[in-house]
């Protein structure tokens, strides 16, 4: 591995006194804003231009990745391997991803972060390169076991504590720095006010934004104190649609004034607390711009807004170019060149990163987009860098990386944050908590859908595994989000035998198969128990459910504490944030903000 001298020789000749701190959310030292201008002056604009970008390449390795993934990478990308992607199109971001095969083990993250740095600053004028994933924790993550996983947004919500949330960012922001990850695209500070939303819903802190804005800036301020760059997403709030910005093009119909008092607070509160990124929606808000074009291509949202508006002068990066919301007007030959002249900074994964690149690029020379409007962007990403250190050492050790990531006191500190999220919406008679000594034989059934990554998996085993853990015998028989009447019929002969029967429900509707399974189970007589492992809404569509939880995410760390409140050794202790309406009549509340017994 190249000494930290060297690595500051490849950079161009940049001395030590270049990677000073910089302030967090962007504004630099006019010392080193000088010595930055002055590395950008001796770049070509093909290097400048690679530097706006960040995209995705398969592999464990950055020069020897499995076949499979260089024909991968030759077919999509035009080159076999990270290094050869670096050499053609001097990237200034590459971005993790699980089924790019990048997060295999922590070790072997580190091993390809230090492979991209290597290909990188082997280059005339090379420059570290900033590497990135979505490990939002919850539902969306991409680094898994033996990495620490913490609750997601809506638990951490639900626990309402600003020092577990801090505490969140500061734990996994050193985990994945360990790794060779600098920016991470988290936190969610969307307010999610719409239960229909597909893409956000748990992935929201809660529907307060008020409450969104806290948990949100104290996470940041944790990723800060860890040396990662953390990102809210997605300006200017997608928390209010009941479309997936992946597949369709969401419109939000905020008023600009509902918008200041809903939307805008969390992203004003992520700007105090210094978040060093932004991420754009692929939204239409009409009262922001009447145009029809996204967000992520609108100057006035973009510039008029975000840097005007609220000051901020930090990186702005692109939510995925390759989703729809943001290629159902444009090409994609158009789109990154539109979202620069809105006032973006960095192009997330382009579908075609050739086209993507060689765009910008012709837009640079034929006039359309000013050289000094690229290097306003390419400042700002050099800034970054600096802050973080990648200008002085972009290495990890991976003699260190054991004794950081998926440490005992970081999993004891995930496990009790957990245990101050689980909610218990319905206790009747009281069901709760369960025990051994009366209820010993213990079926748990229902919604296995696929395990976020890295976790075990399949939530009912999870569960089963845990109570049986706490002196049960729990069996687990999975009957999925949809169950079929043979499948509901084997899961109520099976509850014949038990002693109470543990239901976990999975984004229940008014006609979803899962209510005629719990239908079915509660007429057997028997002790039932629902858990929500996914949106708390499941509450409102099965009201003669005696005993009903909420655990907001069906990973291993939120269903083991879910277990723990059902077997009596939690008390629960996690309050609604956001509020349950009524199945047959959504204009009336069933559960408010706040909602949650205890003991």
């Amino acid at each position: 591995m190249p000494s930290r001298r060297t690595v500051l020789a490849a950079g161009a000749g940049l001395t030590t006194a270049l990677a000073t701190a910089l302030p967090l959310g962007g504004t630099a030292h006019a010392g080193a804003d000088r010595r930055l201008r002055a590395l950008i002056s001796r770049m070509s604009l093909e290097e400048k231009v690679g530097q706006v970008f960040v995209t995705r390449v398969y592999g464990h390795s950055a020069t020897a990745p499995d076949p499979a993934d260089a024909d991968a990478n030759l077919a999509e990308l035009g080159v076999r391997t990270a290094a050869e992607l670096i050499a053609r199109y001097r990237v200034g971001g590459i971005i993790y991803f699980t089924w790019a095969h990048n997060t295999r083990d922590p070790l072997r993250i580190a091993d390809l972060s230090n492979g991209v740095q290597r290909a990188s600053l082997g280059l005339p004028r090379g420059l570290p390169v900033l590497i990135s994933t979505d490990q939002e924790h919850g539902a969306v993550a991409r680094v898994g076991r033996p990495a620490t996983l913490f609750p997601g947004a809506m638990a951490i919500g639900a626990g309402g504590s600003r020092s577990d949330a801090r505490t969140l960012g500061r734990v996994a922001g050193a985990e994945l720095r360990a790794m060779g990850v600098r920016q991470d695209y988290s936190p969610v500070v969307d307010v999610n006010v719409n239960p229909a939303n597909p893409v956000i819903g748990v992935r929201s802190f809660g529907a307060d934004p008020q409450a969104v804005a806290e948990l949100a800036a104290a996470e940041i301020r944790g990723y800060r104190a860890a040396g990662v760059a953390a990102t809210a997403k997605h300006f200017p709030g997608h928390g209010d649609t009941a479309v997936d910005s992946h597949y369709g093009f969401p419109v939000i119909t905020h008023t600009r004034e509902v918008w200041e008092a809903l939307d805008a607070v969390p992203f004003r509160a992520a700007i105090a607390a210094g978040v060093d990124s932004i991420m754009t929606a692929h939204i239409l808000v009409p009262a922001l711009d009447d145009s029809g074009d996204p967000a992520t291509l609108s100057r006035p949202i973009v510039t008029g807004l975000l840097r005007e508006r609220l000051g901020y002068d930090g990186v702005v990066v692109t939510d995925a170019l390759d989703m729809a919301g943001v290629r159902t007007k444009y090409g994609d030959d158009r789109v990154p060149v539109l979202a620069l002249r809105a006032g973006v900074d960095q192009l997330l994964n382009p579908p075609r990163l050739d086209v993507a690149w060689n765009a910008v690029l012709r837009a640079v020379r034929d006039g359309e987009l000013t050289e000094a409007r690229l290097e306003e962007s390419v400042l700002r990403i050099l800034r970054l860098k600096d802050r973080l250190g990648l200008l002085a050492d972009p290495y990890v050790d991976r003699d260190r990386v054991g004794r950081a990531v998926g440490t005992r006191a970081h999993l004891a500190t995930a496990d009790r944050i957990a245990g101050r999220t689980t909610t218990l919406l319905v206790n009747e008679g009281p069901v709760l908590p369960l025990s051994p000594r009366t209820h010993r034989r213990l079926l748990v059934v229902g919604a296995d859908p696929a395990s976020p990554s890295g976790t075990t998996g399949p939530p009912t085993g999870v569960l089963a595994a845990a109570l049986t853990e706490r002196g049960f015998t729990a069996a687990a028989l999975s009957t999925g989000t949809a169950p079929s009447a043979a499948v509901i019929a084997r899961a109520v002969t099976a509850a014949g035998d038990a002693d109470a029967v543990v239901v976990a429900t999975y984004n229940v509707t008014a006609t979803s198969p899962q209510k005629t399974l719990v239908e079915r189970l509660l007429a057997t007589g028997r002790p039932v128990v629902a858990v929500a492992v996914r949106n708390p809404y499941d509450v409102a569509q099965l009201p003669s459910v005696r005993a009903y939880l909420a655990s907001y995410s069906w990973t291993d760390v939120e269903l083991r504490a879910a277990a723990r409140v059902i077997a009596g050794a939690l008390e629960p202790r996690g309050r609604l944030p956001v509020p349950v309406r009524r199945a047959d009549d959504p204009a009336r509340v069933l559960y408010p903000i706040g909602h949650g017994l205890s003991w």
